[in-house]
């Protein structure tokens, strides 16, 4: 069997590595020259535990090589991103790419497989560019849908050990993507059509948004009432119903900040709570942009000059390097752009092209406020000196 598998980000090349692991052909595509190389020598391009020995050891096996053009294959799978457009409308264009790029290389008993996160009926729209482009692939390919539902940090085992929703544009496509995940994944494999598939995919992340909006929107509350949010929650959840989740400067990354919006888009006059959740999460970072520029502006007036603010965390959750949909980040550049003298510490990053970085260490010796974005573990140990002002947006510093 010959995968190719296109896209290698922070879902693709996990996947690419893992395929390979187990003895199968894997060209992985990207159209990143940089990416490519890197992994051709069998390095990687981000951080996630336990993902660089294994891409070594597919690389120097001849079984994972990296391309910026397609060849035949027998399943070929898509791992592109799906972002959005202005007024949060979904941006189809990569996926869209990724499969006229696969086109000419489609032939009779093919599986072609989409991983990306896409609105509902994005396969069976995928499907009707095949047939209309190859008409004579008619009943003559399998396509499916398979969403990813892995955490940052333990990719490669949750990519084996979760279960896995799987669904075909019809029942041969979907046991046909069900004999090919089970090469490799352990989890339980759900039969089910493209379109479910598609939805529960939305679904678990706009459950988990509206479960985080909840917990900001009591830190709100609580602010305003003189009320420790992290003892409030902890207490509360001490009843055997309830468990509240952290609260934080917003939501970031990926899946969370960005899937709901495909049910909105969809169903506007339906998905109330969903939009809510959304609009609570994406107000929490003005509110803390607010706050850091008011305590700011205090220390000013009480010092008679200009304080200095580090930002602890810059990535969208806990001790990963992915800046992507970060909240952390934002708040970052937009005290920056208030002409505040802000530094940016991210123990996960040593450098970034667009991000100076600063040292944790240096930062806690020489701000004046600190600013907890991000509940990094480096941060646990912290033990700031007297006369800061410490500004903890995550529960980074609360023990319990």
């Amino acid at each position: 069997m010959k995968v190719t598998l296109m896209g290698l980000g922070y879902i693709g090349l996990p996947t690419a590595a893992l395929i390979a692991s187990k003895g199968i052909q894997v060209l992985g595509v990207d159209v990143n020259r940089k990416v490519v190389d890197t992994i051709n020598k069998g390095k990687i391009h981000i951080v996630e535990p336990d993902l660089e020995g294994l891409v070594h050891y597919a690389v120097h096996k001849g079984l994972l090589v990296a391309a910026m053009s397609v060849k035949p294959a027998d399943v070929f799978l898509i791992a592109v991103p799906t972002p959005f457009r202005n007024q949060y409308v979904p941006d189809l264009s990569f996926v869209e790419k990724a499969t006229r790029m696969a086109l000419p290389h489609l032939r009779p008993g093919n599986l072609f497989i989409i991983e990306s996160t896409s609105p509902v009926g994005t396969t069976e729209k995928m499907a009707a560019l095949i047939f209309n482009e190859r008409p004579e692939l008619r009943d003559k390919i399998w396509i499916a849908y398979c969403p990813e539902r892995v955490l940052p940090g333990s990719v490669i085992y949750e990519l084996q050990q979760n279960d896995r929703v799987i669904g075909g544009i019809d029942d041969a496509s979907t046991e046909s993507a069900i004999k090919f995940y089970s090469r490799f994944v352990k989890g339980n494999l759900h039969r089910t059509n493209s379109r479910t598939a598609e939805m529960c995919k939305l679904v678990e992340n706009a459950y988990r948004d509206v479960n985080i909006a909840f917990a900001n929107e009591l830190s709100l509350i609580c602010d305003k009432a003189g009320i420790d949010v992290n003892e409030l929650i902890m207490l509360a959840s001490k009843h055997p119903r309830v468990k509240i989740l952290k609260p934080g400067p917003g939501v970031g990354g990926h899946c969370i900040a960005v899937d709901p919006w495909f049910i909105v888009s969809e169903f506007p006059a339906e998905a109330k709570i969903i939009k809510l959740a959304r609009q609570i999460n994406n107000f929490k970072k003005e509110w803390v942009v607010k706050k850091v520029k008011a305590a700011a502006k205090k220390f000013q007036k009480d010092t008679g000059r200009r304080p200095v603010i580090a930002c602890m965390g810059l990535a969208y959750k806990q001790d990963i390097d992915d800046l992507r949909e970060s909240p952390a980040r934002e708040i970052f550049h937009e005290l920056e752009s208030g002409g505040l003298k802000v530094m940016g510490v991210e123990p996960n990053l040593r450098m970034h092209p667009d991000l100076e970085i600063t040292d944790s260490m240096k930062a806690i010796m020489e701000a004046d406020i600190l600013v907890f974005l991000v509940a990094h573990k480096e941060f646990r140990t912290i033990r700031p000196g007297s006369g800061k002002i410490i500004m903890d947006f995550c529960g980074a510093m609360h023990t319990s």
